[in-house]
């Protein structure tokens, strides 16, 4: 995980991602997800490449179930893109990283 990375929890949802001052790109994943892991990495360099524009958060869905409940996460990874505390994109599975891009760069400031 990089160290641009938040870890999200059912507590601490609300504070890192629905208050943000900047976008959120929120990755619902679990550890035993194939696809999850494929484009961990790809979340990571995100992460790096966008810090102080888009908050990055993970969050385990195994652990974290009513966060991927209340935004009716069915399959993972669905990456969230979060603007002003509402979802404002949403992508599912793994996509090239050019894709993942666009979804959320057309709603940082």
């Amino acid at each position: 995980m990089s160290e641009h990375t938040v870890t999200g929890t059912d507590a601490n949802f609300e504070a890192e991602v629905l208050q943000s001052p900047v976008p959120v790109l929120v990755d619902f994943w679990a550890a035993w997800c194939g696809p999850c892991r494929m484009i961990a990495p790809v979340v990571d360099k995100i992460a790096d490449a966008y810090k102080g524009k888009l908050k990055v958060v993970k969050v385990d869905v195994d652990a974290n179930m009513a966060s991927a409940e209340r935004y009716a996460v069915m399959s993972i990874p669905t990456l969230m893109v979060f603007k002003g505390g509402k979802p404002v994109e949403t992508v599912v599975g793994v996509v090239p990283e050019a894709m993942l891009v666009e979804a959320f760069s057309k709603h940082l400031a």
